[in-house]
């Protein structure tokens, strides 16, 4: 296992100087931060049921994913993989998963289950490291894996690719209109910061909705 240094800072509680140094990486990100102030910076609890309900929020609406995730809370106990496993698949699908999400579930609780991943562990390795064993993971890709690392253990140098979100935020705070590719590789350029940048325009992009962030 090998434990590479990262940043120090504690993105739960003061991103201030990062977001000082991203405005001076970034002129959109610059007029982002003007807009809102400071992030909103998302947490999630960790483990078995953080990375359930990430599996749960893909690619659906927020309302949706929340009302699937009410039923889940309702009907299992969530942060148990047991649980998930006791259900099936068919009980999964009750409560509003789609059938591939079932599966991903049961494949997720199987290998929490069996130790084949170690959730609690995994914040003892690096960036690159905690990717490679969630994405290992049937229905976990690398989406999934930078939400989990950014919401349940606070990694400040994560880039959630091809979220659209963070696609509008960034074009409307540049005055530019790239593509989802090429500000996935802009976003290099924003490391080590480029987990707490993700926040910034997800904050932005609620700002421009006037709602709230999530």
């Amino acid at each position: 296992m090998n434990v590479t240094a990262r940043p120090s800072i504690d993105v739960f509680s003061d991103v201030g100087a990062a977001q000082r140094s991203l405005a001076r990486k970034s002129d959109a990100l610059k007029r982002a931060g003007k807009a809102i102030g400071r992030p909103v910076i998302r947490r999630r609890d960790g483990g078995f049921s953080g990375l359930f309900r990430i599996i749960v929020e893909q690619q659906v609406s927020v309302p949706s994913a929340q009302a699937i995730w009410k039923r889940c809370v309702e009907g299992l106990d969530c942060a148990s993989p047991a649980s998930a496993l006791a259900a099936g698949a068919d009980g999964l699908r009750r409560l509003g998963l789609s059938t591939p999400k079932a599966r991903y579930v049961i494949a997720l609780a199987t290998a929490a289950q069996d130790g084949t991943l170690d959730l609690a562990t995994l914040s003892r390795l690096s960036d690159e490291e905690a990717m490679k064993a969630l994405v290992a993971l049937k229905g976990v890709g690398p989406w999934t894996a930078s939400i989990y690392l950014l919401f349940c253990e606070g990694r400040v140098d994560i880039w959630p690719p091809n979220d659209v979100a963070l696609k509008h935020a960034y074009n409307a705070a540049a005055g530019a209109g790239i593509d989802q590719k090429a500000l996935d590789a802009l976003a290099a350029d924003w490391s080590p910061w480029r987990g707490v940048a993700a926040h910034i325009l997800w904050t932005y992009y609620a700002h421009l909705r006037g709602r709230a962030p999530i």
